[in-house]
């Protein structure tokens, strides 16, 4: 599989984690979440989780409110807690 826009695969030789990794960066805040296979039950299966979630974090990001050039304190929460669930 190959790598998308702000979702990496990694696949390690000499490790035990393969999946995908979401990154997005937004007006000086970044946001990091992995999604391996055995959680979600393959490479497909974890990327689609990774993709719904990117999607739902960038709705919410470029919606957000900004205090001067930066995301608000409350928007950086949400974006977290959304991560979190996912």
């Amino acid at each position: 599989m190959k790598s998308k826009r702000n979702l990496t695969r990694f696949t390690y030789q000499n490790s035990a984690f393969e999946g995908w990794r979401l990154c997005i960066s937004r007006a000086g805040s970044t946001f990091t979440k992995y999604f391996p296979d055995k959680k979600y039950g393959g490479g497909r299966k974890s990327l689609s989780t990774a993709e719904a979630c990117l999607t739902d974090l960038k709705a919410l990001l470029d919606g957000a409110r900004r205090i001067n050039g930066k995301l608000s304190a409350t928007t950086i929460k949400k974006a977290e807690k959304l991560l979190a669930d996912s």
